[in-house]
């Protein structure tokens, strides 16, 4: 008599604890990469904190920027625990994991529990989501809109719990991920989607006209002070649709998108390491390509197909905008997992046996998967060459007991916005105390001055950071 392993207590629990572990690999994921990789930030952070400072609730001009919701929830991180290298980072792990949360239910009301598992697992354990996960940009508010607008859509088209506040919550965040470049395409990809096929057609058209219009009205108040920053200065809204102010080099462009997805012999040199997915994931991404195109009639494949259409011609003019094709890449990545697995249950469909000796690579593949996208990140943010001189821990080796802090120019934005948070120094362009602490760049020679001390990192260039002068003679 054989063995009934659905009988056992642990198979019917097996995707909460599947969840489970997710979430508590995830927790232990962000505070490690927010606390210990990198280990300094970039100088993309860095004007991020300049821009977050700058916003006035009491000035409807400064709200009309891009990334607004980002930057108002950094400025709310910098006012309560000033500015910090973790404090910068903190909006983004926040919403890392939002966003994390949001894929999981996402994968789970498209795919079965099965894969939904196995591709966040795959998905959160990739460079390119630790990166924007750890990174104090806004460039995670690409992943957590788009996740949530689909997964919002999914609740209200299945009729899940009260539809009505779906209903409010869709119209408000799409109207908040107006303000984030490249985001209109997913409203616009949503819309064509529900033009185009009958099934969406039939659930929009029965919906409350009242309870949309109460949407349409929020979605249009949280968004005015937009349309404004946009007829005052179009450029704006060349930014927000992702179009750059130049012709570029088309052929640059595609050959920096080649090595951003498929160069997996090409070492990093940017900020961010690259390719986006590793080579196993890639070739689990072709397939679900492949099982796109057999299944196009279907209404998660008009959708993924019209957001791709959008997104092609606007990477291929402004190849930076690699984050804004992480979810559809996801959902191409789960598609080919979900038809790998069918295929082989197809070939032994009443042969446990074989149906488990089948996991048995699958498991090898997944795990591979992940440990080496970890390996690859955690070693290459920190030893990297050409990618760790990207980020700066001057703001950690900075003397505690700092009262004037000389700069330069360029420094001077930045070091303002840490002054005027933290309030324990000031900063200048010159020198006015008996004691002062003068930055690398900064650094320069004062004539009724000596150097008393040099505070120095372990960068290969570049080591010596700061230098905390004294007056002569004392």
């Amino acid at each position: 008599m054989g063995i009934d392993i659905t009988s056992f207590y642990i198979y019917r629990w097996r995707y909460y604890i599947g969840y489970g572990l997710i979430g508590l690999l995830l927790i232990a994921l962000l505070v490690f990469v927010g606390l210990y990789v990198p280990g300094g930030i970039s100088h993309d952070e860095k004007v991020s904190v300049i821009q977050s400072a700058s916003i006035h609730f009491d000035n409807i001009s400064s709200l009309a920027v891009i990334n607004l919701p980002y930057q108002v929830l950094q400025q709310a991180s910098l006012q309560l625990f000033g500015v910090h290298d973790f404090s910068i980072k903190l909006p983004s792990l926040i919403l890392a994991f939002a966003s994390a949360v949001g894929l999981i239910l996402l994968l789970r009301q498209w795919f079965k529990g099965n894969i939904a598992v196995l591709s966040a697992v795959i998905a959160l354990t990739t460079g390119q989501f630790i990166f924007i996960a750890q990174s104090g940009t806004a460039g995670i508010l690409y992943l957590l809109w788009s996740v949530w607008l689909l997964l919002i859509g999914t609740f209200i088209a299945k009729k899940v719990g009260n539809r009505f506040l779906w209903k409010i919550l869709f119209f408000v965040i799409a109207a908040l991920s107006l303000y984030t470049p490249l985001s209109v395409y997913a409203l616009f990809a949503l819309a064509m989607a529900s033009i185009l096929h009958p099934h969406l057609r039939f659930i929009i058209r029965s919906l409350s006209k009242a309870k949309m219009a109460l949407g349409i009205i929020l979605a249009l108040i949280i968004v005015s002070p937009l349309v404004l920053g946009v007829i005052k200065s179009p450029e704006l809204g060349l930014s927000l649709l992702g179009i750059p102010s130049q012709f570029p080099d088309i052929f640059a462009n595609i050959n920096t998108l080649a090595s951003q997805y498929i160069g997996f012999w090409i070492p990093s040199t940017t900020s961010l390491m690259t390719p986006v997915f590793g080579f196993g994931s890639a070739i689990i991404i072709c397939l679900g390509i492949y099982r796109l195109i057999r299944t196009r009639d279907s209404t998660q494949s008009y959708l993924i197909i019209i957001w791709l259409a959008c997104l092609i011609p606007i990477l291929v003019t402004n190849p930076l905008y690699t984050s804004v094709t992480f979810l559809p890449l996801v959902l191409l990545m789960a598609t080919g997992l979900a038809s790998l697995l069918s295929y082989w249950y197809r070939l032994f469909p009443r042969n446990p046996y074989a149906r488990i000796a089948g996991l048995i690579p699958l498991i090898v593949l997944i795990s591979a998967l992940v440990l080496t996208g970890l390996e690859r990140y955690t070693y290459g943010y920190r030893y990297d060459p050409y990618t760790v001189p990207n980020f700066s821990k001057d703001l950690a080796s900075l003397p505690k007991n700092t009262k004037q802090l000389v700069v330069s120019e360029d420094q001077l934005a930045f070091y303002t916005v840490v002054a005027n948070y933290n309030k324990t120094f000031s900063v200048a362009l010159v020198p006015s105390e008996s004691s002062f602490v003068a930055t690398h760049d900064g650094n320069q020679t004062f004539l009724t001055y000596k150097i008393d001390r040099i505070i120095t990192s372990s960068s290969l260039q570049d080591a010596d950071r700061f230098y905390i002068y004294k007056k002569s003679g004392q």
